[in-house]
């Protein structure tokens, strides 16, 4: 059955159905040889190509969870010397990450080839929630009971992130044996360590635990696995319920 060209193109996870529009817009998508328009339809039979790449149709969506390691870059190009998080996952599929983390950072990616999903949460107007545990160098002046309920507090008020990028804030914050955990909806670049380095303390453990509802839970570091039925069906209901703020 043929489906409009911007759908096909989310589903690839090259872009959202609103990209995939503008590259079509912009005359970079190809259908059988010839430039396509919006409102074009194709099937498996067609040959798509988007910027000068094919497109490798899959008709099996892959949602997998990942334990990140530290050292590990979250991009899908390749540096000579630098380690990949597609090196530790074993998928002849083209896949993207979801929450994307620092190479100095570790903890929970989601990845998959469901660029409608993707979309969604990864767009800043849905506010998905990701949820990271925080310990950072230990200084006798800042880890003072006053001074962290007045950082706490700070954390989920705002704290400037620098660069004309306003504020960044916590939905929830706190502070228990140690460790900050935080929970956010928003994942500008470095969020997490700029907010912190804003408040003066130096970060030296960044883990994420939640996405969206899913949870690493006791998922070995490096270790990947497909998303439980409970687990998709249950981001699906999520991301399909909220409305863009």
């Amino acid at each position: 059955m043929k489906e409009v060209l911007q759908k096909i193109i989310a589903a690839s996870g090259i872009a959202s159905r609103r990209g995939a529009e503008a590259l079509i817009r912009e005359g970079l998508v190809k259908l059988n040889g010839y430039t396509a328009k919006l409102g074009e339809r194709a099937d498996e039979n067609d040959e798509i190509v988007v910027d000068g790449k094919r497109i490798q149709r899959s008709t099996r969506k892959v949602y997998i969870k990942l334990n990140k390691p530290m050292g590990y870059t979250c991009t899908n190009r390749y540096f000579k010397g630098e380690k990949n998080i597609y090196s530790l996952v074993d998928m002849p599929e083209r896949l993207f990450a979801i929450g994307r983390l620092d190479k100095d950072s570790r903890g929970l990616v989601i990845l998959t080839n469901d660029g409608e999903m993707t979309a969604k949460l990864t767009h800043a107007k849905f506010g998905s929630e990701k949820k990271y545990l925080v310990r950072v160098a230990p200084d006798d002046r800042l880890l003072k009971k006053a001074t962290i309920d007045q950082t706490v507090r700070t954390l989920k008020k705002g704290v400037d992130l620098g660069e004309g990028e306003g504020l960044g804030w916590a939905k929830a914050a706190e502070y228990l044996n140690g460790v900050f955990t935080l929970v956010l909806t928003t994942g500008r670049k470095r969020q997490v360590r700029r907010m912190f380095q804003g408040l003066h303390y130096h970060v030296v453990d960044l883990f994420r635990t939640e996405i969206a509802g899913v949870m690493l839970g006791d998922l070995p570091e490096g270790k990947w696995e497909e998303l439980s039925d409970y687990e998709l069906n249950k981001l699906k209901v999520k991301i399909n319920a909220k409305e863009p703020r």
